[in-house]
Formats: C-alpha cells, structure tokens, sequence
C-alpha cells in the first residue's frame, strides 16, 4: 500500500462485481480498497466511518438506491468523490446521478476500461461522464422510461423516494420508520403523498413504477 494512497469503497449489490472491481483496483499500488458494500444503508455507514476519497455506487441497490445515498453522503462528508456505476445507459439516470453530487458516471458494460480513467478524473476535480453515455442523444425524453414517469418523479422528495423504494421492497410500515429512523405515522404521510403524486393505490403499483425509475431490482 503506498504511504498516500487513494482510499476507495467499492458498493454494489453483485458480489461478482463487487470482486472483479476490487482485483481491477488492487492492480494500482497507490488504490486501497477499504471497504465494501452490498447495500445503500451500509455504504452511508461505511463513508461515515472510513471517510473514503472515493466511492463507486452501484445505482440500483436494496434499501437506498445508489442516488440517494450519494445525496445523503455527501450531505455529510462533501469531500468524498462518488462515481456512479450502472447498467443504464441513457442520460435521465445521469443527470439524477449528478444532481445528487456524483463527479462520475461509468457504464457496467465499459466498468474495466473506464473506471481508472474515471478515478484518475474525478481526483483532478474534473467530472467523468463515459463515452458511451455522450454518444447517446442527451435529451431528457430519449429513453425507454416513459417520460411521464421522469416527470412524476422530480415531483418526489428524497424521503418520499426512500418510501417509495422500501416499500417496493416489501418493507412494512414498521420496519420501514425503522429503517430511517421516523415515526410509522411519518411513513403513513410520506406513503400518502407518494400515492397521490403518482396517482397509484395498490403496492403493485409501487413495485412497477420503482422498477422502471431504477430504484430497486426484482432480485433485491
């Protein structure tokens, strides 16, 4: 380990991608890995207590998604770089990325060509967007998440996101104010103004429409 080496915290939910990263990473003497995670609670933990230079977050990851714990991150630790890692490669989940704070955005199908470059790039105080992602038109309606759906939820706040995500994930309410440290009746109200926001009743609902903004996967 080199005496001023680059702290990273590797978060994703695949522990094969979780893997692969680190054997890229411990390739570079001046990279140290110092932690790992498998969901969005745990890496904000993680980052409170290791403090991390660098951080690669996996967007789509059980109980926070990749988005709102680097909001949450940085809310407190401003100094840490985040880089965001996903499978989707269209500008809407970029721009929400970066909005939340993130200084990278890197594609899992690029992930071993692009991560160094993008480390490297963020260190320097510079944003790295990959290639790939420029290549597509970087309009807010060119994806396949319907664009009504992308409107419906900038209406959202960060905790009614959190809700809605958990929800999804077949959290009750209970374990939900748990969760996040609020009372039940607090995520009662948080779940009424989701349902009325985005016009859904039954939990379905919920399921679908976190499926599509890329809150959650059926496999969390």
């Amino acid at each position: 380990m080199a005496e001023n080496s680059v702290r990273i915290i590797i978060a994703d939910d695949h522990d094969i991608i979780r893997h692969g990263l680190r054997i890229l990473l411990d390739q570079i003497e001046e990279y140290d890995v110092v932690a790992e995670a498998d969901n969005g609670r745990r890496i904000f933990q993680l980052a409170r207590e290791t403090q991390p230079d660098i951080i690669t977050m996996d967007i789509t990851m059980p109980e926070l998604n990749g988005i709102e714990a680097t909001r949450q991150i940085l809310a407190e630790c401003p100094n840490i770089q985040i880089i965001g890692l996903t499978m989707h490669p269209n500008f809407f989940f970029a721009e929400e990325m970066f909005l939340a704070g993130a200084k990278g955005y890197v594609l899992k199908s690029n992930v071993m060509e692009e991560l160094i470059p993008a480390i490297q790039t963020v260190l320097k105080g510079e944003t790295y967007v990959s290639p790939l992602i420029k290549d597509i038109e970087t309009d807010f309606f060119s994806s396949s998440t319907p664009p009504s759906d992308k409107l419906l939820f900038k209406t959202l706040t960060a905790r009614e996101r959190e809700v809605l995500q958990l929800i999804a994930e077949g959290k009750s309410t209970k374990e939900i104010a748990s969760l996040i440290h609020i009372t039940t009746k607090t995520v009662e109200k948080h779940r009424h103004f989701v349902k009325k926001k985005l016009n859904i009743h039954a939990t379905a609902d919920f399921v679908k429409f976190a499926l599509r903004m890329g809150l959650t996967s059926l496999e969390c």
